[in-house]
């Protein structure tokens, strides 16, 4: 391909999608000369999300509302401007698509750490539902279904959902009908915690079940917050009941222990 000519005062680029040679003016407004190639000229610097203040503010006049919620009117922007310097505050736009907008006399400096600390704090608090995951055999054995179970109850009362997966091997496949009478059967066992969000289906050499909780994330964090909170102002009241609870065995036993010889 023979070179593009290039005309004199002008640039000259390669346009990919049109794919084609284009000339344009060196003194155009939209392309200046970098380095011998054209570039897009800067049209402006990132949108700003923070609100207008002080001499930012460039209307004739505005809605102004005082530092305590109080509405002193609609007021030109120099006299809202002096009102916020002899009161030692910032004019605020709080409302910018208002006509006219509105403006707030506040400490923004103040305003936004208070912002700041409420949306950490929101972060903080924010509760996010976990699935857990357990895998069981259809032909588990007493002992570790009950550790098993025992997991999901925990999950449950943290406000997790639980999703249960019965893994089959062999000629197992051959009977998906001991798998769904197992998760029938952890269904009932944890009844009063959680409910079947998904019933039992197969998947391929899996049978899954999702479990999921009567309590929420938040409300389960809020209970284990407090309980620990009463923990920690009066441990004594745990080791007292513990001991009640010990107290209360031992007699029973030695009760049985007596009564034993009388029969």
């Amino acid at each position: 391909m023979a070179p593009h000519a290039r005309r004199a005062g002008h640039f000259a680029f390669y346009d990919l999608k049109r794919r084609v040679f284009c000339d344009l003016p060196a003194r155009s407004s939209m392309w200046q000369p970098s380095e011998g190639r054209p570039r897009i000229a800067n049209l402006g610097g990132p949108i700003s999300a923070e609100p207008r203040i002080n001499d930012r503010i460039r209307v004739p006049e505005v809605r102004l509302v005082g530092p305590n919620g109080e509405q002193v009117g609609i007021v030109s922007i120099g006299d809202a401007l002096k009102l916020a310097q002899e009161s030692d505050l910032d004019l605020v736009e709080v409302a910018a698509t208002a006509r006219p907008p509105v403006c707030k006399l506040m400490d923004y400096g103040k305003f936004k750490y208070e912002s700041a600390m409420k949306a950490r704090e929101a972060r903080r608090n924010q509760a996010y539902t976990i699935i857990k995951e357990i895998k069981l055999r259809p032909k588990i054995d007493p002992h570790d279904y009950e550790t098993k179970k025992g997991h999901v109850v925990r999950f449950l009362k943290a406000g997790d959902k639980v999703k249960v997966t019965i893994m089959f091997r062999g000629r197992e496949q051959s009977r998906p009908e001991l798998g769904f009478r197992l998760l029938q059967r952890l269904a009932e066992d944890v009844t009063e915690l959680g409910f079947v969000e998904s019933q039992p289906k197969q998947d391929g050499r899996n049978m899954i079940m999702v479990i999921g909780p009567h309590k929420k994330k938040a409300e389960a964090k809020a209970e284990k917050a407090a309980a620990k909170a009463r923990h920690d102002e009066d441990p004594s009241e745990d080791q007292a009941s513990a001991a009640g609870e010990t107290l209360v065995e031992d007699e029973a036993s030695v009760s049985d222990a007596v009564a034993a010889p009388q029969e």
